[in-house]
């Protein structure tokens, strides 16, 4: 069970949900695992939407309301809590990983978000919204560079990306835009904010992950499993699942390139993007 913290009700949406859920369940005299138990969840889960830790689910929300007796209250609610900069597949993944003590993730198309230079996250995202507005390319590329806030803080989360060659070689905006984006990585690894490796081309079929894969874990919660293909993406917290990904991507960095020869290539491809 979560124990309760002190939250101001009032300074979010989020916050407010999480004080109106919990005065709503001591009301009905049930306990966090009394109403988990009801709502098929854990005691956990239901102190996590209480203490703001994850945001409101509209599933969940729905089965509090009908055992709780409440109407549509808290529904209504997770709807103003669940307004987000990011597209809704993608945003309790950007939440979580700005409360995990480490993230572990393979890339195998693209630079992962965490680590894009503002001329790269503008490249893909042109390049996967042809028809947007300038204006909504630049609101997304803003978002993407708002959650990187979470490697310079102190207590960043330990981050280990795995990226496939490809990602390497492939001039998404051309030669100054991808020059720019892999010594920007290199500056990471050698800073140690980030352990990077390589997965060449040669050890790809050892690799069998198909898609971006991210384990996140915590301090106080189990591991989380984010999984993203074009325009959709999923969070897995189920433990047998999630313990398959993982061995999936102990298998991809076990056939990745160490870190140092890892910076070396990437150094290498860097060079590369400045020769006529």
């Amino acid at each position: 069970m979560t124990e309760p913290r002190q939250l101001d009700p009032y300074a979010s949406p989020k916050t407010f949900y999480g004080a109106e859920l919990r005065r709503l369940r001591e009301a009905a005299g049930l306990t966090q695992s009394q109403l988990g138990e009801r709502a098929f969840c854990s005691g956990t889960y239901v102190g996590q939407f209480e203490t703001a830790v994850r945001r409101p689910q509209p599933d969940t929300s729905r089965l509090f309301d009908e055992i709780l007796g409440t109407g549509e209250h808290l529904q209504r609610l997770c709807r103003l809590a669940r307004e987000n900069k990011y597209p809704d597949y993608f945003a309790d993944a950007a939440e979580l990983e700005q409360m995990a003590t480490e993230i572990s993730e393979y890339a195998p198309m693209l630079v992962p978000g965490l680590l894009q230079t503002e001329g790269y996250a503008r490249a893909i995202t042109r390049t996967g919204l042809p028809l947007v507005p300038d204006a909504e390319v630049e609101e997304i590329v803003r978002a993407r560079m708002g959650r990187q806030h979470v490697l310079e803080s102190a207590g960043r989360p330990r981050m280990w990306v795995v990226v496939h060659e490809a990602v390497l070689r492939v001039p998404m905006g051309g030669s100054a835009v991808m020059r720019e984006q892999l010594c920007h990585i290199a500056d990471l690894m050698r800073s140690h904010t980030v352990f990077a490796q390589v997965l060449p081309f040669g050890s790809a079929a050892d690799a069998p992950v198909n898609g971006m894969l991210s384990v996140m874990t915590f301090e106080d919660a189990p591991l989380t499993v984010y999984v993203e293909n074009a325009h959709t993406g999923q969070l897995i917290d189920e433990p047998a699942l999630v313990a398959r990904y993982q061995k999936s991507y102990d298998l991809v960095r076990a056939a990745a390139l160490p870190p140092k020869a890892s910076l070396a290539l990437i150094e290498s491809v860097a060079e590369e993007y400045t020769t006529p």
